[in-house]
């Protein structure tokens, strides 16, 4: 592991002297909530009967179907648990309770999917994905992540196509968006869009991309002439992949339009967007129930690179209210880079932690998204007031460690009077808030020196090549 990062909040509205790993977005907050409570007094009961068992799926129900969850998928979510709840020998390890727990959890895994549904980029090149979908479900911004995507994590070069001719600007679109990320886009104007994408698939041959993916146009609404248009493009250039776009916060009715599209095309996969807004998860339940076809990426916010794969099983325990640490730790990986990590474990042993490394580490934090998104992902946090913290609190305080010198950060005991003045001016801050920041930094640096004390002792090891235990004395004999 590369390593994780800690960080300690400034902001009035939080409990004070705690301290956090970070990581991007949760959803499902609505059915989280509702859940909450069920669960808490399912965990809370020494046996199981089929009395309480029905009470507590029956709330379950209720939470499944307010989020938007489809009737069908629910009832048989229902079914499935109580079967499973009521079959099952309870284990010694853990309470009746907690293992009724545990089935919703298999369980909300298994209708999502149960594993991740990885893109195999064998066959003929150009490899081919071709994005279907109804119009504003964010087909073009999907494109352009999984470009983005395929790109960094798998080596490809991709090609973007230009085939939605009838929405206004969608071509511009398309190439404004290629051109931010560094990847070319083939278009022919308002031409005929089968056409369009099978001169584009020789174009990304005779140039050597190995990945072309199509942007195809969407509608209003399904209508014949639209579907039948996708079949020929589809015919024309034969994609490995079709990957269906739904926007997330509009609940059944992307189930709806999903099940048509697949009867029509066949897609291989679909993608969730605007899962970072105020969505209920009923589609994310309900899509791979119904089609039988995986969720395969989802969009996390607007920037190209918040899009991941989907993974079942951690949605299911954010969904439980269980945090996802393995995707926090995995974020983190993302943008720490190894040697960094250790230096600042070093650090924190060896009690050198400075302000240098404090602008540092807050810099760094900033590339993994939103801070109250990221907080969110931490087990038992989902609960705190993270709507009303302010993300400017982070501005101000690099703003105030970036009008330091290097020498005050290194040494911040050499801050004093005039240096405040200074460090506030030169910030637009206050000396208060300078106040603020060097204490937040004190009592970091004290509790880093805790953690760095007991590691030493626990292991009996040290950090760092050059340290010297300290010589013991030796006691006068009498």
């Amino acid at each position: 592991m590369k390593g994780a990062l800690i960080f300690r909040r400034g902001a009035s509205n939080y409990h004070k002297n705690k301290n956090f790993l970070l990581y991007y977005t949760i959803m499902f907050s609505q059915l989280t909530d509702s859940l909450e409570s069920t669960l808490k007094k399912l965990r809370g009961q020494g046996t199981l009967s089929e009395d309480n068992i029905a009470e507590s799926l029956r709330e379950v129900r209720r939470a499944f179907l307010e989020a938007d969850v489809s009737f069908n998928v629910t009832r048989d979510f229902v079914n499935a648990v109580k079967e499973k709840a009521l079959g099952e020998e309870v284990l010694l390890s853990v309470s009746p309770g907690q293992q009724i727990v545990k089935i919703i959890n298999d369980e909300l895994t298994e209708i999502m999917g149960g594993t991740v549904k990885e893109i195999e980029l064998g066959g003929a090149s150009p490899f081919g994905i071709m994005m279907v979908g109804l119009q504003g479900a964010g087909k073009t911004t999907f494109a352009g992540k999984i470009a983005l995507y395929m790109r960094s994590k798998k080596k490809k070069k991709p090609l973007l196509v230009a085939a939605d001719v009838y929405r206004p600007a969608a071509i511009k679109q398309l190439q404004v968006l290629g051109k931010s990320l560094g990847i070319p886009v083939y278009e022919e104007g308002q031409g005929n869009p089968v056409e369009i994408i099978k001169n584009a698939k020789q174009y990304a041959i005779d140039n050597g991309h190995d990945l072309v993916i199509y942007d195809t146009a969407g509608r209003l609404q399904i209508d014949d002439t639209l579907m039948l248009e996708l079949e020929q493009a589809r015919d024309a250039v034969k994609p490995h992949e079709i990957f269906f776009v739904a926007d997330a916060m509009i609940g059944q009715e992307a189930v709806s339009v999903a099940e048509t599209f697949y009867q029509k095309l066949q897609f291989t996969g679909v993608c969730l967007s605007k899962m970072d807004g105020d969505t209920r998860g009923g589609a994310a339940l309900s899509i791979k129930k119904i089609t039988g076809v995986p969720v395969v990426f989802v969009g996390l916010g607007e920037k190209p690179s918040e899009i991941d794969l989907f993974h079942p099983d951690r949605m299911a325990s954010r969904i439980l209210g269980m945090g996802d640490v393995v995707s926090l730790v995995e974020k983190a990986q993302s943008v720490i880079e190894e040697k960094d990590a250790k230096d600042l474990k070093k650090k924190i042993l060896n009690n050198t932690f400075d302000l240098n490394d404090f602008l540092k580490q807050l810099r760094t934090i900033k590339k993994m998204g939103r801070i109250k998104d990221l907080l969110k992902l931490i087990p038992g946090l989902n609960k705190l007031p993270l709507d009303q913290f302010d993300e400017k609190e982070l501005v101000y305080v690099e703003a105030v460690l970036s009008s330091m010198t290097p020498k005050e950060r290194k040494h911040p005991k050499i801050i004093e009077g005039s240096r405040k003045k200074r460090i506030a001016a030169g910030s637009g801050t206050t000396v208060q808030r300078v106040n603020q920041v060097l204490t937040q930094f004190t009592s970091m640096k004290a509790m880093f020196k805790g953690i760095g004390g007991m590691a030493k002792k626990n292991s009996g090891s040290t950090v760092g090549s050059n340290y010297t235990p300290p010589k013991q004395k030796r006691k006068k004999r009498r």
